[in-house]
């Protein structure tokens, strides 16, 4: 008994070393942290040298990443922008969700895949990730471009909008039917729940921090941890009352980070709530996460499935690039500007990478699929430094890099 904790301590002790080596490496490269956590896990996991082995306390943990890193995610949303966004990223969102989410179902149906795999290749398609872009953007110092506030704002509403289908398509895939009364009840739960969670978000933590705020200054043993504690209550009960819905819980600690971000917390206890969340979500748990969902990638899928990832790819590609450059065409943004909007709206991280890592635990995607969808993951992630740059670049020399303050002409609020 003794000896087996021993190994299981080890195996953690290993996985977060590895993670945390791997990550940094990769950062200091110009690619997020995860880029380096996958390669850790493929590289001493089990698809190459099995120094690092799957086991019970690692998937319990990874699950606790999967949470936090979703509650961080909701955190870095404000919902008022979702109202404010003019209509340039509104489009764009709409054309880099629809375009690959409809030629992602089209391809898993082409290849004679079930429905409900098939939609999971057209979500995995559209999913985007705000927290890439923005790294990437802050590195190549294009935050006061008119192409980085277009960007961010598309991926803000299209990370939305995935998740929401994402549940959708979840509960249809449970159901097991398209009758109209199924299709219904599926519907009427997820509206039921985030009817509850804007009631609750809305209606009862703001009284509930405002008396948390009274607590500490008449009496003074609120502190930090304790706020803390109240947090993650909070994001706990969406995710119950997500899986009373039928939902996934990361639907649930979702929407509990958007209204922990509204909530009215005085702005140095929200700052250190925020960032005792980040710390243990992207330093402790999400590593684990993202060094395990390694062990389950097959490597045969370079050899034997090369057809199928070759299409994918090009499905990935051509659907998001395509659908953000041509949905931007009818707004003031030139063609230029909308294809490199799409080149960095290509980049798919940490949401491709859970939604495959739920679709494959829940027997809806092989593993043969589910590390074709990974591998793109990665892929889409470290072209985007390359490509926005070659664009930023190809935009400089035509003139047509507008910054926010040369972009005069008034955008229409949607």
């Amino acid at each position: 008994m003794v000896e087996a904790v021993g190994f299981d301590i080890l195996n953690l002790l290993l996985v977060l070393a590895l993670a945390w080596v791997f990550g940094s490496l990769s950062e200091r490269l110009g690619y997020p942290a995860l880029m380096g956590e996958l390669l850790a896990g493929v590289v001493f996991g089990p698809p190459l040298l099995g120094l690092l082995q799957p086991a019970e306390e690692l998937d319990i943990l990874a699950e606790l990443g999967v949470f936090l890193l979703m509650v961080y995610v909701g955190m870095e949303v404000d919902i008022h922008d979702l109202f404010e966004l003019g209509s340039k990223s509104l489009l764009v969102a709409v054309g880099g969700f629809v375009v690959p989410f409809g030629l992602g179902y089209l391809a898993g149906v082409l290849i004679g895949l079930a429905t409900g795999p098939s939609l999971f290749i057209g979500i995995a398609m559209a999913a985007t990730s705000l927290a890439t872009k923005s790294r990437i953007l802050v590195d190549l110092d294009l935050l006061d471009t008119r192409i980085a506030g277009v960007l961010l704002g598309g991926a803000l509403v299209s990370d939305v909008g995935v998740l929401v289908v994402f549940a959708g398509v979840i509960g249809f895939i449970e159901a097991g039917s398209v009758e109209a009364t199924t299709i219904a009840t599926i519907a009427g739960k997820a509206l039921a729940f985030f009817a509850v969670a804007l009631i609750i978000g809305d209606k009862f933590l703001p009284p509930l921090w405002t008396r948390f705020e009274q607590l500490r200054e008449r009496y003074g043993f609120v502190d930090r941890t304790s706020a803390f504690t109240v947090a993650m209550v909070v994001a706990l009960v969406f995710a119950y009352l997500a899986d009373l819905a039928g939902l996934h819980m990361i639907i649930g600690g979702f929407v509990a980070g958007l209204f922990l971000r509204q909530a009215d917390l005085q702005p140095d206890l929200y700052e250190q709530v925020y960032g005792v969340i980040y710390d243990l979500a992207i330093g402790f748990f999400a590593p684990i996460f993202f060094v395990t969902v390694a062990f389950d990638l097959t490597l045969d899928v370079f050899a034997s499935d090369v057809g199928l990832l070759a299409l994918l790819t090009g499905v990935a590609f051509v659907g998001k690039i395509v659908g953000s450059w041509a949905f931007s065409l009818p707004t003031d943004l030139t063609s230029r500007e909308g294809f490199v909007i799409g080149l960095g709206m290509n980049g798919r991280g940490t949401v491709e990478i859970i939604i495959a890592s739920i679709g494959l635990n829940a027997g809806i995607i092989d593993q043969q699929l589910f590390s074709i969808l990974v591998f793109l993951a990665m892929l889409t992630t470290a072209l985007v430094p390359v490509t926005m740059k070659w664009g930023v670049d190809w935009l400089q020399g035509v003139g047509e890099l507008v910054t926010m303050d040369e972009d005069e002409t008034p955008d229409v609020e949607a």
